[in-house]
């Protein structure tokens, strides 16, 4: 359905002009309190996009979400304890 998704975590400082950054993506979460929001774009897209929020006066630094760089599938190392607790 959706291609390479990249996520960004934008600073912001102004909420009501945050309100605008949908347009340069899809807008997943925004925080009143923290002034803080999550973008997801396109990966080809993505250093592009990063360049025009850049230059918006209410943006004030960006980071990269980590999300997709995180191990999703996991490994039971530790056996099963329960048989011994049983009744």
């Amino acid at each position: 359905m959706f291609g390479d998704r990249t996520g960004f975590i934008v600073w912001y400082s102004d909420w009501k002009a945050a309100r605008g950054l949908d347009k340069y993506g899809t807008l997943h979460y925004l925080s009143r309190k923290m002034h803080y929001a999550v973008l997801y774009v396109n990966s080809d897209v993505a250093e592009e996009t990063l360049k025009n929020l850049q230059r918006l006066p209410y943006v004030k630094r960006i980071e990269h979400s980590y999300r997709n760089e995180i191990k999703t599938e996991y490994e039971r190392n530790v056996p099963d304890k329960t048989r011994f607790y049983g009744l």
